[in-house]
């Protein structure tokens, strides 16, 4: 079978949730190549890389991997590329995992295609576009296709692989160290799950009125033991972070649970979370546009709904 390379994402040595998605999708095309840069990897992280489909994970444990800024890891792709002929290359579609399949492709010679939701024979991909309102198929037509695919569009599935290591030496170019990481600050992590990893995510948007208000938001999300989110517009007036927001230009999640609150529905929203296995919207708006979405809808206000749907999940714990 034709070898799939996947470039590992990972913190402190935890493979992250979007890797095994990747090797998912990879083990259904050939036979996938975990690629781990940087130091970290563990018996117990080459051992979950195995049980998802890796036959082979390719370790490039130089420190200064990750002490340079994204190019690194494009030139140690590149060499692998070189090395192993492999059928394609898979990353995530994050900030820095299209970074690098851009890099990537100049380096090889190759096309690229960013956020994939979907990945068939041929390396034929299937991306959302327009804000989720038109779907196309695409296709490399030079060099070795390089996919970033889109976190949580793929559930990733156990499927055992041989998981050999093989180390890897990599020669970093004067130019990728060209800029360098001169200090890490580790943001403090909450009681509630990540918000693109999360079972069950509670959302908060125009309806909720007000800063102050997404604690009723936060209260149905703890009793659920739910991520929070927010819609565009929630963000944009600047009543809860950035980085929680979900749509085309925010986060997309998958989870088993997304409870839509106040809400609309517009089609940059869906884009972010159409693919939950069930939607809950509450929206007084009974035309809101999430409906035609949602699995179960209440019409009616937020602030009176879901405190008492709070209420309700608190007494059956």
């Amino acid at each position: 079978m034709s070898e799939i390379l996947v470039l590992v994402e990972h913190v402190d040595g935890e493979v992250k949730k979007v890797t095994l998605e990747l090797l998912t999708l990879a083990k259904s095309l050939g036979s996938p190549s975990a690629v781990w840069a940087g130091p970290g990897l563990s018996d117990a992280a080459t051992a979950k890389l195995a049980e998802y489909g890796a036959d082979k994970v390719y370790n490039a444990s130089a420190q200064e991997i990750v002490d340079y800024v994204v190019a690194p890891k494009a030139e140690l792709l590149a060499q692998l590329v070189s090395s192993a002929a492999p059928a394609a290359v898979l990353v995530a579609a994050t900030a820095e995992g299209k970074e690098i399949a851009g890099r990537l492709a100049v380096k090889t010679d190759s096309g690229v295609i960013t956020d994939a939701v979907g990945l068939g024979d041929g390396f034929v991909a299937d991306q959302s576009i327009f804000g989720g309102g038109v779907n196309v198929k695409s296709k490399v037509a030079k060099g070795t296709p390089i996919v970033a695919v889109r976190p949580n569009s793929t559930a990733p599935v156990a499927a055992a692989g041989t998981g050999s290591v093989e180390e890897v030496a990599v020669a970093l170019s004067e130019a990728a160290r060209a800029a360098k990481v001169v200090d890490r600050v580790k943001q403090e992590k909450g009681a509630r799950p990540e918000l693109t990893e999360a079972a069950i995510v509670v959302s908060g948007g125009r309806g909720v009125g007000s800063a102050e208000n997404f604690s009723v938001i936060e209260g149905l999300a703890d009793a659920l033991g739910a991520a929070v989110g927010a819609s565009r517009a929630a963000t944009d007036a600047g009543w809860y972070p950035h980085q929680f927001q979900v749509g085309q230009t925010g986060k997309t999640v998958s989870p088993q649970l997304y409870v839509a609150a106040g809400i609309s529905g517009a089609i940059q929203h869906r884009a972010g979370m159409q693919t939950a296995k069930t939607i809950v919207a509450i929206n007084k708006d009974p035309e809101a546009p999430i409906f035609e979405l949602a699995d179960y809808g209440v019409v009616g206000d937020l602030h009176q709904v879901v405190p008492q749907l709070t209420e309700e999940v608190n007494k059956r714990k």
